[in-house]
Formats: C-alpha cells, sequence, structure tokens
C-alpha cells in the first residue's frame, strides 16, 4: 500500500458526484433516489449526477459495462469542481471496475468516496493502489432517501466525518435505537413506518482494549477479494466486519475462511455490525456463540459485535486505516473513538 493520504474536508455548498458502480436501483425505483438527492441539496450540497448516472441506461443488474461505468467513476475524479463522490447503492459487481481506474489519477486528486457494502471493492482497491482513505458510510438510495428524512445520528456522524471533525479524538456513541427494516421496495419506503427497535449499545464478547488503524469491509465482498493483491494487510489492524444478509451457514463459511487464512491470528481488534437480514436457520447457537466457535475465545484482544456501522439505520460514517481506539468489558461496556479528524484540513 502507499503512504496514505486523506482527502480534503467538505465546505459548506461543496459539489458532491453520484456515481453508480454496480446495480441500477436509482431507475428501478426512481423516486427513492431522487428525494436522497433532494436530501442531500437540503443539507447545503451541491449535487450533479455522473453521466452514466444521468443516463438512466443499464444492463438489468448492472448500470453499464465495467468500462463506462470506471469511465463515469474517473470523470469525478478529474473534475476539479467536485469535492466528494457518494454511491448511489451497492449492487453485486463493483469489482468489474477495478481494472478500468487510474489510481494514480485518484490518487493526484483526492476527494471523498463514500458508499458501503458492495462498494467495498472500491474501498479495498483504493487503498491499496492509491493510498486514499475512503468513507464506509451512506449511499444515496438506501441512507440519505430514508423517508421522511435521513436519520439524525447518519447525518450527524457523516457531517463529523467529512466537515466537522478538526482535531483531537472523537468518542462514538451507539445510537439510542436502531433499525434492520428493510423498505427499499418501491411504494414501501414511503409508505410503510420504519421499525425501531431499542439499542442496548455495544456488545463485547472478549474483553480488551486496542488501538490501531481501522479496516471497513462488507465481509460478503471481502472475501470475493481473497487471492487478490487488493486484499487488505490486516496485520495490527481493527478490523470492522458488516453483512446485509447474515444466514448462520453463510456466516459460518465466510469467517471460517477468514480464519484459515490466518487474518484472526493478526489483527488487535475486531468489530461485527448489527446485520439487517438475520437467519438462525434453526440453529440452537446465535451469532455471537458462531464469532467465538471460529475465532476462539483464547484472543487477547477485545470483540465487540452489534455495531451500527452496517447496514443497519443508523448507519455511522468511519473512514478506512482511521486511528482508532476500542474498548470491551463486560457485557455492553463497551467504547470506541476515533483519534483523529477523518479529512485533511490543510
Amino acid at each position: 500500500m502507499k503512504k496514505l493520504i486523506k482527502p480534503p474536508a467538505l465546505k459548506k455548498e461543496s459539489k458532491v458526484g453520484i456515481f453508480t458502480p454496480s446495480s441500477p436501483a436509482h431507475i428501478t425505483v426512481r423516486d427513492k433516489y431522487l428525494y436522497g438527492i433532494e436530501v442531500l441539496t437540503k443539507m447545503g450540497f451541491e449535487v450533479v449526477e455522473g453521466d452514466l448516472t444521468h443516463s438512466q441506461k443499464h444492463q438489468g443488474y448492472r448500470s453499464g459495462t465495467p468500462q463506462e461505468r470506471a469511465e463515469e467513476f474517473m470523470a469525478l475524479i478529474r473534475d476539479k469542481s467536485v469535492h466528494a463522490m457518494i454511491s448511489t447503492v451497492g449492487g453485486t459487481n463493483s469489482s468489474s471496475l477495478i481494472p478500468y481506474l487510474d489510481f494514480d489519477e485518484i490518487r493526484a486528486n483526492p476527494k471523498i468516496i463514500c458508499g458501503y457494502s458492495d462498494v467495498t471493492s472500491l474501498h479495498l482497491s483504493i487503498l491499496a493502489y492509491s493510498g486514499l482513505s475512503t468513507f464506509y458510510g451512506p449511499a444515496v438510495m438506501p441512507t440519505f432517501g430514508e423517508w421522511p428524512d435521513v436519520l439524525p445520528e447518519t447525518k450527524e456522524s457523516f457531517l463529523q466525518a467529512v466537515q466537522l471533525h478538526q482535531s483531537g479524538p472523537r468518542k462514538i456513541e451507539p445510537p439510542q435505537k436502531w433499525s434492520d427494516h428493510c423498505r427499499f421496495a418501491p411504494g414501501e419506503w414511503k409508505n410503510s413506518p420504519r421499525q425501531f427497535k431499542s439499542n442496548l449499545g455495544w456488545k463485547s464478547l472478549h474483553s480488551g482494549k486496542a488501538k490501531g488503524n481501522l479496516i471497513v469491509a462488507n465481509l460478503n465482498t471481502l472475501m470475493t477479494s481473497a487471492g487478490t493483491d487488493y486484499f487488505p494487510n490486516l496485520e495490527n489492524k481493527i478490523l470492522l466486519l458488516e453483512e446485509m444478509s447474515a444466514p448462520l451457514s453463510l456466516e459460518e463459511r465466510n469467517l471460517r475462511q477468514l480464519e484459515r487464512m490466518g487474518v484472526f491470528d493478526i489483527i488487535q481488534g475486531l468489530i461485527i455490525g448489527k446485520p439487517e437480514t438475520y437467519d438462525q436457520q434453526g440453529a440452537a447457537f446465535g451469532y455471537d456463540e458462531l464469532i467465538l466457535e471460529i475465532v476462539g475465545s483464547h484472543r487477547d484482544y477485545p470483540i465487540i459485535t452489534e455495531f451500527d456501522c452496517s447496514h443497519s439505520n443508523p448507519m455511522l460514517t468511519l473512514a478506512e486505516m482511521s486511528e482508532v481506539r476500542m474498548k470491551a468489558g463486560r457485557g455492553y461496556e463497551t467504547s470506541f473513538e476515533v483519534l483523529s479528524p477523518m479529512v485533511d484540513f490543510n
């Protein structure tokens, strides 16, 4: 990995570019996408669509050819007036852009790049080949397109990450309530009231303290990078994993693969996010028990679950390779803080 660089902080009325690296959901659920753009505008940003996104063309499950999607991405990178880039949504094949991206240009034109889930492929490849710290955080449709408004904790966390936090450590607190209610479908996103649950906080599976650089990834997408040269260097890192769909059988397969790759032997902290769709599949044990079965309870580092940087709502925003500190005690006695700003104010 090249020497890490942070992108410049956003300013009031900064221009935000929208790119669509995989699913063309901005066409199939058009009103939700347009509402997300409206919310971003109300937040004070000038929004510009990438050419592919604006064209509304698609190829079924994907927004365009790999070359077309990469060209949209790179055009926004080259546009000096664009200060940040936010994905419309995730999907299944953002990795197809990687061979067609100019990573030297991305490094030469650093800007905030934000998205989650399948966008993990872009986060990891940009980190490996450009050394740019990108942001695991809100996408236009699922988060800024939340009805009747983006959730306040989501909004505050995003703005703190990209604009407001200027110096010193910043403690990040669990939201008071959370939701795994999936209401994305046409009509449903606006007409079905969101169902919330009380948030007990973040759960400690293994006590301890850790300080280090953070890698955030969607577990399923992370596994598609195994064996590539952009799979992240996880030695002495704090690893945060999250999933959209978490049937225990699939979680066992993916976590076991990481275990066989030696990942859990080299990290110094593990955090697991709240899944949006959890399925115990008739097992007599739960997600936490499965994690301890695979990762082990003999580790000398903290393990925290039920974190809120994930497919659940609200969503906290965290930058790749941020220096963080975590602590886990008993039960829900946990803490997490970012030790310095995620953006450059120089």
